[in-house]
């Protein structure tokens, strides 16, 4: 219509800032002089081709290994909080079998949360948590196994993650103040590369 505005992605709504004209090209990036210039190479990255690009690995030509990892992280709180946790009396009720669920269905529903991801059958997910009354905090770690192509780790950080995030949407209600914090990977084994185990990390018990 004459007269009218040309917003951002000519939609019904406005936007605060008008769109760039398509015949002006994609946007130009300054860069700091004396960068190096990129080169398309293999990158170390797996997940970026050699321009760059972003795609799903392809681990076809991986064998099969028996692969474990394991991931922990904490969430602290008030002290009142923490109690109604030990003591089972959360509003909105069991505050850890709760999380145990979540960070289970986290693990298994990670392709759908981290794009890239690859789709795993996973063969077991083991949440624990343990109550630092010292602290006032929740401190939870995840074990995540699968016999496959590719590891789990993400599977583990994701669960790890989940179920602090859920043990804080329990509680909200009566302390936003909470702060998840140290989110890692703890260890891995399985695959091309073998065993990694962070340094600060506790050997898990034989099975």
């Amino acid at each position: 219509m004459a007269g009218t505005c040309s917003w951002c992605y000519d939609t019904a709504v406005p936007k605060p800032f008008r769109a760039r004209p398509l015949s002006a090209g994609p946007a130009k990036i300054s860069m700091p002089e004396n960068t190096p210039p990129v080169e398309s190479t293999t990158s170390p990255l797996t997940h970026f081709d050699g321009d760059g690009q972003a795609h799903m690995v392809d681990v076809a030509a991986k064998n099969e290994t028996h692969r474990i990892a394991r991931a922990a992280g904490s969430i602290f709180m008030q002290p009142a909080t923490f109690a109604l946790v030990a003591a089972g009396s959360a509003k909105k009720g069991d505050v850890i079998g709760i999380a145990r669920i979540a960070a289970i269905q986290g693990a298994k529903r990670t392709s759908d949360l981290i794009p890239l991801c690859h789709p795993i059958a996973l063969t077991r997910v083991a949440a624990e948590f343990v109550l630092d009354e010292a602290s006032h905090a929740v401190h939870c770690e995840v074990t995540a196994e699968c016999t496959g192509r590719t590891g789990v780790e993400m599977e583990a950080l994701t669960a790890t993650s989940i179920a602090l995030l859920t043990i804080y949407d329990m509680l909200k209600a009566v302390d936003r103040g909470m702060r998840i914090e140290d989110v890692r990977l703890l260890e891995k084994t399985g695959g091309k590369s073998g065993r990694w185990i962070a340094n600060n990390a506790q050997e898990a018990p034989a099975r």
